[in-house]
């Protein structure tokens, strides 16, 4: 987690930049037909593309790796083709190995067993601070390091960082400011894309007035409730006591947090406006609240789905196409400017083998990076990586913006919290927001619950 201080000026400059950036994506969204949308999170992935040729790596023959993981369906297909290619450069055999959340409890069962896997891909900063903590992780040695050099800027470094050492290769990113929406039910509602929260609210009413309801929640994924929570926060509150907030500088009981609970009690307060109420919402994982989106056509089940960009890969699992049927904007400005909120997953080493130093190096490669992203609805932090590797040009805008932001960026705050508050099912953040979905008046409890789950995970 990086602690380095940045100038209100140069966030508000970076952020603006990825917001028009953002903007211009809507618009080549707008743009995008024929043999372009075809292919929009369904590309097959060609020979990667690299810069200064591939990657030498070391002949690994006989030896079995073991990388952990919480990907399942189509992103844990993706990410296997980039194992199999590790394997056919280096004669080693990878297995998969599925995990659940919070992985930091899965990696403990299996240390005490006496069985870590080599590789674990940590989902959460905080995750990483904690394994390390625990004396789990092993650094990364020097040809992942020149690799990281080489490839990263120095905020993603060091966010895979604790103390100075490396531990982490961030090899998967996120943009999680962007609201996707059903075209046809935009259209036949003549809703136009907001710009801000107020404007945002409004559309939700006209498409609710056209018989459709607008707004599709994951909300048995408490994950998806805390990302509400931060793009309202930090557009709102600043970049400043995003920061303070993330570090527990500040308690939940700010007024600060009294103002966003109540801004996203302004759509949460109104059932009407979520796919099957608050109930509904509760029962209904991200990947069906994307689905459901797309799905009947202009009259579905939501109108509109906030969630990254990795949204695409299940979009992707219906007949509607990227830049025709599925549209997106980015998540609206609440305050004066509209947030940008980043995530990512960390490839860490807990055994300290030639295997494992050899995949790290790979994942921290441009060749690895460029076959999940030619598979789609991936964004890969990796400055070097050719933006070809991307299927298609709304990909390729939606990682632009996101190395135009150089370092400064905000990263998931949840993720930047230890783990049993920030990053557990049914615990801490992810439970507190659910119970507040369920009854958005109650934001004094709704903040003393935070506040109390927070000062026992900080302590902790």
């Amino acid at each position: 987690m990086r602690t380095t201080p940045r100038t209100r000026r140069a966030v508000r400059a970076a952020r603006t930049a990825a917001a028009v950036t953002a903007l211009a994506l809507a618009a080549t969204l707008a743009g995008c037909g024929g043999g372009e949308d075809k292919d929009s999170g369904t590309k097959e992935p060609g020979p990667p593309a690299t810069s200064g040729g591939s990657l030498a790596l070391p002949d690994l023959k006989g030896q079995k790796i073991e990388v952990a993981a919480v990907w399942t369906g189509p992103e844990q297909e993706n990410f296997t083709k980039v194992l199999k290619e590790f394997e056919k450069r280096t004669g080693a055999t990878v297995t998969f190995v599925p995990a659940q959340d919070p992985i930091v409890n899965f990696l403990g069962t299996k240390i005490a067993g006496g069985s870590p896997p080599d590789i674990a891909m940590l989902p959460q900063v905080g995750a990483i601070q904690q394994a390390a903590a625990q004396k789990w992780l092993k650094p990364v040695g020097p040809e992942a390091e020149a690799q990281l050099a080489k490839n990263f800027s120095q905020g993603w470094r060091d966010l895979g960082a604790v103390d100075g050492t490396q531990y982490g290769v961030y090899f998967k990113a996120a943009n999680k400011s962007l609201i996707w929406y059903n075209n046809a039910a935009f259209e036949n509602a003549g809703a136009t894309e907001p710009t801000t929260w107020k404007e945002f609210l409004t559309t939700a009413e006209t498409i609710s007035a056209s018989g459709v309801t607008p707004v599709s929640v994951g909300g048995a994924d408490g994950w998806t409730l805390t990302d509400w929570f931060e793009n309202i926060y930090l557009s709102q509150a600043g970049p400043e006591k995003y920061d303070q907030l993330a570090k527990h500088e500040i308690k939940w009981t700010d007024a600060s947090v009294k103002q966003a609970l109540t801004t996203l009690a302004e759509l949460f307060g109104k059932p009407e406006l979520i796919a099957g109420g608050a109930d509904g919402a509760l029962q209904t994982e991200f990947p069906v609240s994307v689905t459901q989106t797309f799905t009947g056509g202009d009259q579905p089940k939501g109108a509109m789905v906030f969630e990254g960009d990795f949204s695409a890969i299940n979009i992707a699992q219906t007949s509607a196409k990227i830049g025709t049927d599925a549209k997106v904007f980015p998540f609206p400005a609440v305050g004066a400017e509209s947030p940008v909120v980043t995530a990512g997953d960390a490839a860490v080493a807990l055994k300290d083998t030639k295997g494992a130093q050899a995949l790290l190096t790979f994942l921290a490669s441009p060749d690895a990076a460029a076959i999940w992203a030619g598979a789609g609805g991936f964004l890969s932090p990796n400055k070097n990586l050719d933006p070809s590797a991307y299927p298609n040009d709304v990909q390729r805008e939606i990682a632009k913006a996101l190395l135009e932001s150089g370092d400064d960026f905000r990263f998931d705050m949840s993720d930047q919290m230890p783990q049993s508050f920030g990053g557990t099912p049914g615990k801490g953040e992810w439970k507190a927001l659910q119970d507040f979905l369920k009854n958005p008046k109650d934001i004094a409890g709704t903040q003393a619950r935070l506040e109390a789950d927070a000062a026992k995970a900080y302590k902790g």
